[in-house]
């Protein structure tokens, strides 16, 4: 991405898109009972709410009756169902990992297998969204949380802080390529979830071989444990890596969230919030709504002078159902150059 001169000047930036994420698997409802959802009601009621505040996309998953994070694909299509309802005109993000959280004491957490996974581009109703992971990797997602970030939570408790300590990404290239295909079949977008500037290298090269041919979608998740750290050098050099074309989101945990999102609002990047990120005030002196989260961010965003994005604007900057037609259109539109022709020698550039 290029930071012409005026490039932090509000005017020139692109409206907030806020993503919320409000179900967080990771937790048990015993963790933060005001706020984590049980009841498909409650999940709906949930997305209201946060709509409400001023998020536009939402990330989701669904619980069972018990509290566990629901494996059911029948699950998810109730919720896309009522959400279609009462909530028309977000973008619904369904969490391409199902539910990750471990079924009994002890167990991993892990995500299903391959061939549940691509029964997601067959959810009725559709989606707009599914995320992805590139390539297999560890995620430990309890690496960068401290003493007092689980303080009182169930991931206190070491067998299941064990189960989140070894989790790791099924995402070999011959899955993903399925995945992608299935997905863009059934005119539903892939928002890649990527953890490092090697992942952004190899959808790259996907889009280079004509395997994925849309908009590059993407957030840079920023949580360590086999993803990048959320620190300033690393956040600088994955936008530096990331197309003129494409469209940003920065992710983070616990009470990186926050700093972090402030970068995004400032850089004119999108943002996302929720308790699947974060539970804590940044004093930790109380836990904070996923509500909470988004309605401190649009505070912020106006602060900085950047409008808050309706859901029909963030349709149009997220690029839903967009797909391109040849391999040079779509390496066009997200600003990568193209590739090299045969015999051609020196640097690629589109044609003016």
């Amino acid at each position: 991405m290029n930071f012409l001169d005026g490039s932090l000047f509000p005017e020139n930036q692109p409206k907030l898109v806020i993503t919320a994420a409000p179900y967080g698997p990771e937790w048990m409802p015993s963790d933060f009972p005001e706020d984590i959802p049980v009841s498909m009601d409650e999940h709906i009621q949930k997305a209201v709410d946060c709509y409400n505040a001023g998020a536009t996309v939402l990330h989701l998953h669904v619980r069972e009756l018990d509290g566990k994070g629901s494996k059911r694909l029948s699950k998810f299509n109730e919720l896309l169902a009522g959400l279609r309802q009462a909530v028309p005109d977000m973008i619904l993000q369904v969490g391409g990992s199902i539910s990750f959280a471990p079924e009994g004491e002890g167990e991993a957490a892990k995500w299903l297998s391959d061939d549940t996974r691509h029964m997601l581009a067959d959810l009725t109703p559709a989606p707009d969204q599914v995320t992805i992971a590139i390539n297999t990797n560890q995620m430990n997602v309890v690496e960068q949380m401290c003493d007092a970030d689980i303080a009182g939570t169930t991931l206190a408790d070491p067998a299941m802080y064990h189960a989140y300590r070894e989790m790791t990404i099924p995402a070999g290239p011959g899955w993903v390529e399925e995945h992608v295909r299935r997905l863009s079949e059934k005119g539903i977008q892939t928002h890649f979830q990527l953890a490092t500037i090697s992942q952004l290298e190899t959808v790259e090269r996907m889009m280079r071989r004509g395997k994925f041919m849309g908009p590059l979608v993407l957030t840079w998740v920023a949580i360590g444990g086999g993803f990048d750290a959320p620190n300033l050098y690393n956040l600088a050099n994955f936008v530096r890596a990331c197309p003129d074309g494409s469209v940003l989101t920065l992710e983070s945990s616990m009470l990186n969230v926050l700093p972090l999102n402030m970068m995004a609002i400032a850089l004119g990047l999108h943002v996302r919030c929720g308790i699947e990120d974060n539970i804590w005030t940044q004093r930790r002196d109380r836990k904070m709504s996923s509500v909470e989260q988004i309605e401190q961010l649009v505070r912020l965003s106006r602060e900085f002078g950047r409008d808050i994005a309706t859901a029909s604007e963030a349709r149009e900057i997220y690029k839903i159902g967009t797909f391109y037609g040849s391999i040079d259109e779509t390496l066009a539109k997200n600003g990568f150059a193209p590739n090299r022709k045969p015999g051609q020698v020196g640097f690629t550039q589109h044609a003016a």
